[in-house]
């Protein structure tokens, strides 16, 4: 089974101006539905199942199964998320239940530095090829660039 939103537990993310599926889905299936303004996918059989709406929603409305490498077919995966983990409770066919927890992050909310390292950009780094840090994460002094 794709991605589903359960239309009882949403609540079309309140806080925000689009919900979190649509604005996540990359292949663009979630959508906002007029009526309701909730999300929901609109070719299920499209679906990569990427899980990137389920571990997005904040309301935890999005039902998927489990991929047959690392769960039976049948079974039912369900994400709690927080700061700085997620869970995936795992229900089988057979009742069994099984909790899994995973961290999501290597440091505090709102503790990085997304630029730190990175030299002030110069008039001379538009002209060039390279992409701004590259070299110093590529390990080198000078990127080398194609002479005419």
């Amino acid at each position: 089974m794709p991605t589903f939103v359960d239309p009882k537990v949403c609540d079309s993310c309140s806080s925000l101006d689009v919900p979190q599926c649509v604005h996540i889905c990359p292949n663009d299936l979630m959508v906002l539905h007029q009526e309701t303004r909730k999300g929901f996918n609109q070719e299920p059989e499209m679906c990569s199942e990427c899980f990137a709406c389920v571990k997005m929603c904040p309301q935890e409305a999005i039902e998927v199964r489990g991929y047959a490498d690392f769960v039976p077919l049948g079974a039912y995966l369900k994400p709690h998320r927080t700061d700085s983990d997620i869970t995936w409770d795992v229900r089988f066919r057979d009742g069994r239940e099984l909790n899994f927890t995973f961290p999501v992050r290597t440091t505090p909310v709102g503790s990085t530095e997304p630029y730190k390292d990175f030299p002030e950009p110069g008039p001379q780094d538009a002209a060039g090829q390279g992409l701004a840090g590259e070299s110093i994460w590529l390990g080198v002094d000078n990127l080398s660039t194609m002479q005419s």
